[in-house]
């Protein structure tokens, strides 16, 4: 642990992780909300895991929605406020480089943080503010590095927008990816065809409307990512995919 981490915005919704702490089971924050509570950055969501079932959490809390509950996840509503609360889980293989197969609900939060893209998304924090960081993201984000979880080659041919995300996050954190994820990027790039144009265009929007779109174009060029999509490229992509 390195210290107490607690923002306004998960104080709000720390009556969704005591509820269901006091009726018997675990829950964490994690993913996006945790890395940005770390580097300083607003909160645009808040995302929960928990070890109690789909079915259970929606017989804990009085107003739910079922958002996605072969993924394991319900939405709870609280106070005005709604937040994604998600079964730990496990995946099985992925058959398009996209998504997965299937999901398996497990009880442990290892094994969920095992399955995330790069380290500093495979955080956690506790109802007590503390950080759980089991693949060394806080490292990383002190190191200004995105990193794979695990072999990197395993995480982009599980799923092949995540080498467009890794592109994504190194420009607007100002980070430099890896070695071993850049390398990888370089030789799955391929697989990027099996990736719909829709869900490329909007991380290409991100980077756009980011802190370093610039950079994000480097990185496109330098990868030869974009000549790889399946579709033609957005307006202004073009010139970085060519470089």
């Amino acid at each position: 642990m390195r210290g107490l981490f607690r923002n306004a915005e998960m104080e709000r919704a720390l009556p969704v992780l005591e509820t269901l702490r006091q009726n018997g089971y675990e829950a964490v924050f994690v993913g996006g909300c945790v890395r940005d509570v770390i580097v300083g950055r607003p909160l645009t969501d808040i995302d929960i895991a928990t070890s109690a079932l789909p079915e259970t959490v929606m017989s804990i809390f009085e107003r739910t929605v079922p958002t996605g509950l072969a993924h394991g996840t319900v939405t709870v509503l609280l106070n005005d406020r709604s937040y994604e609360v998600t079964t730990y889980r496990s995946e099985a293989a992925y058959d398009d480089h996209r998504r997965p197969s299937g999901v398996s609900f497990i009880p442990n939060l290892d094994g969920d943080l095992l399955r995330r893209d790069f380290t500093m998304n495979a955080m956690a924090i506790k109802s007590d503010g503390s950080l759980i960081d089991l693949y060394g993201g806080m490292d990383d984000i002190e190191e200004g590095v995105i990193r794979c979880v695990g072999e990197a080659d395993e995480r982009f041919r599980e799923d092949a927008l995540r080498m467009v995300r890794a592109i994504r996050f190194a420009s607007t954190f100002g980070y430099r990816i890896a070695l071993s994820a850049w390398r990888a990027i370089r030789r799955n790039r391929d697989l990027l065809q099996h990736v719909a144009m829709e869900r490329i265009s909007i991380e290409l929007d991100k980077m756009v409307g980011g802190a370093g779109p610039h950079r994000a174009a480097a990185w496109l060029a330098a990868s030869g990512l974009l000549p790889r999509t399946r579709d033609p490229l957005p307006p202004g992509f073009a010139q970085a995919a060519s470089a």
